[in-house]
């Protein structure tokens, strides 16, 4: 059972892949820190440094963008899902014979800024769609990897070849597994259109600026993920839940009757048990069913992950304990990396296992379970220290940091909850206090941190939901909480009545 739950917010989307009502992916794009991979700007080179072989783009973010030589070479392709591309196949170009400086190029986002590091551009600009994938300045075809049925492989590659543009290249999505020729070629003169919007928009203007946005998480999701496994796709907004239907609607009639509209007062996320597994995220230890645990630690130059027995013991011997605890932390790591998005260099140390046999099968279940992912994942083997080594393409900022923000009592060491996850989880159980007490209003104390987000940002929702219940919101700060600390409290009408004599701000 594969189920997609899109929690719509007027300030932050969040959408949850569940299977079996398991959380395994989430995405959260906030108005403050959209999503900018695949947008398309018109830059203007700032630095050509031969010693990197590499540009800096200047494309009007707080950060210059990096364009690596192989992503600035004319008519070539690289696959960026490929991460040990040989240097041999472009030692010859040298990227001050390609660039110059102040060069106005067109270029795309590959890669979020993550950390202190700008994002990652490249010339080979990728228009998606729905079945296809179109690359407007490049002659390649590549089909999905997880099409994995070698005839239908080789039956998709000749329609591609017949259908592809003159001096263009397509990738063959997953969702194209069962389509049509007719359903590829709409959607190639679909993109071919929007390529020649964009190379109207590139041709005006100065730079640096944005000559294309992506589309927003909501209908990314429908184009991307709402593939014919999924069972069924629920929205909490009629507008986009009206908007989907249609676009269903144009996929399949059975695509468009697995959409469904959620209009519970109840918060989605907490009626689907997701925010319960959302909060587990940040957790450093995860316990396996069989006793055993895992410690997911993360550095600026990789990530480890220990395993451990914990409190399994076992019933045969030790070799079978330790087999067994390992096999299944396989199939949690594999869970936590895609649930995290954990990209880069990973370590894992598995129980030590003095069996080659068990080490293979080890490695087996690990490489099976990695397989549901759809980012790039690339299993090395063991070292003579007994640790595997692995990567994941890394693409975007770890969900963490999304979820979690620097903490201002050691100076940045440690993390804590961000304002805007605070104030999220405070509207959920705002909403819940009034939706089963009998509560005439609610009475909440916070840090005053999270009431200047509230200020800002947020209190049109508290209101909202205020108005939704006819119920007044009192609100007072406290110094003496701790930032990521609130009271919430529901209160009759005289405590109503001697809060406003106080003055207490209410909303």
């Amino acid at each position: 059972m594969k189920e997609i739950i899109i929690d719509v917010g007027s300030r932050q989307t969040r959408v949850a892949l569940l299977e079996n009502r398991e959380l395994t992916e989430i995405y959260i794009e906030r108005q403050n820190n959209e999503r900018i991979i695949g947008n398309i700007y018109k830059g203007r080179v700032e630095n050509v440094l031969p010693g990197m072989q590499a540009a800096f783009i200047d494309i009007g973010l707080d950060k210059n963008a990096f364009l690596y030589v192989k992503d600035a070479l004319p008519n070539t392709y690289f696959d960026e899902d490929d991460e040990y591309i040989s240097p041999s196949q472009y030692k010859d170009y040298q990227i001050d014979e390609i660039l110059k400086a102040d060069q106005e190029i067109m270029v795309q986002i590959i890669k979020e800024p993550i950390d202190s590091k700008g994002a990652r551009v490249t010339t080979h600009i990728t228009i998606p769609g729905r079945f296809i994938v179109l690359m407007p300045t490049v002659e390649y075809i590549g089909i999905s990897r997880r099409i994995e049925n070698d005839e239908t492989r080789d039956k998709l590659k000749k329609m591609a070849e017949e259908l592809k543009p003159k001096g263009m290249g397509l990738i063959i999505r997953t969702a194209a597994e069962d389509c049509t020729a007719e359903d590829i070629n709409n959607d190639i003169h679909f993109l071919l259109k929007l390529w020649d919007n964009i190379k109207q928009k590139q041709k005006n203007g100065t730079s640096p600026r944005l000559v294309h946005k992506d589309i927003n998480i909501i209908y990314r999701t429908v184009r991307d993920m709402f593939t014919r496994d999924i069972d069924k796709l629920l929205i909490n907004n009629k507008e986009h839940y009206e908007k989907i239907r249609e676009l269903a609607a144009i996929i399949s009639s059975h695509f468009k009757n697995k959409v469904e509209y959620y209009n519970k007062n109840y918060d989605i996320f907490e009626f689907y048990q997701v925010e319960s597994q959302v909060n587990r995220i940040i957790n450093r230890k995860v316990w396996l069913k069989c006793g055993g645990y895992i410690v997911i630690d993360q550095t600026e130059a990789l990530t480890s992950i220990d395993v451990n027995t914990g409190k399994f013991v076992g019933t045969v011997d030790l070799r079978d304990t330790v087999l067994k605890t390992n096999m299944e932390a396989a199939k949690e790591i594999a869970k936590q990396l895609r649930l995290r998005d954990i990209g880069g260099i990973i370590i894992i140390d598995f129980i030590d296992m003095h069996d080659s046999e068990h080490e293979n099968v080890v490695l087996e279940v690990l490489r099976n379970a990695l397989r549901k992912d759809r980012t790039r994942t690339n299993v090395m083997g063991i070292t003579q220290l007994g640790l595997v080594e692995m990567t994941r393409k890394k693409v975007r900022q770890r969900i963490e940091n999304v979820l979690l923000a620097p903490c201002p009592y050691c100076k940045g060491e440690g993390r804590i909850l961000s304002s805007e996850t605070i104030v999220k989880k405070i509207e959920n159980e705002v909403n819940n206090l009034f939706f089963s007490t009998g509560a005439m209003a609610a009475f909440l104390e916070i840090h005053p941190d999270v009431e200047e987000l509230i200020n800002y940002y947020i209190a049109e929702d508290i209101i909202e939901i205020g108005k939704n219940y006819m119920k007044p919101v009192f609100i007072k700060t406290s110094t003496e909480l701790h930032r990521e600390g609130y009271s919430l409290k529901g209160i009759g009408l005289p405590e109503i009545t001697e809060l406003r004599n106080k003055g207490c701000r209410e909303i």
